[in-house]
Order: structure tokens, then sequence, then C-alpha cells
């Protein structure tokens, strides 16, 4: 719900980059306010990681 309101305040992307870059945004401040991890949650981000190696930021642990 909160990816939803986020994406149609925007309306339209000028690029599918841009698009993906919200989307990845959105979903890190999502997820920080999330008291557990979902499903599945660490391949995905693994898969941003690697797609985005030089603007992915890992946590300390």
């Amino acid at each position: 719900m909160q990816l939803r309101k986020i994406i149609k305040a925007l309306g339209h992307f000028p690029t599918d980059d841009a698009a993906t870059k919200l989307i990845w945004l959105a979903l890190s401040n999502i997820t920080a306010k999330w008291s557990r991890s979902t499903h599945d949650w660490k391949t995905a981000m693994n898969q941003f990681a690697i797609l985005y190696e030089e603007r992915f930021v890992r946590p300390a642990p």
C-alpha cells in the first residue's frame, strides 16, 4: 500500500531506470520501519546489491 501511494503520487517516469530507482528507494525506506523481515527479502536485497553495487550500502551488523 505504501509503495502504491508513492508511485501514484509521482504519476509517470521519464525512463525505466528512474522508476527502478524510485521503487528501490521507497522499499528501502519502507523496510526500515518493519519490525520483522519478510520471506525471501534477503535474496531480493542480494540482487539489488549486484545490480547497484556502487550505490548499495549494507547496514552494519
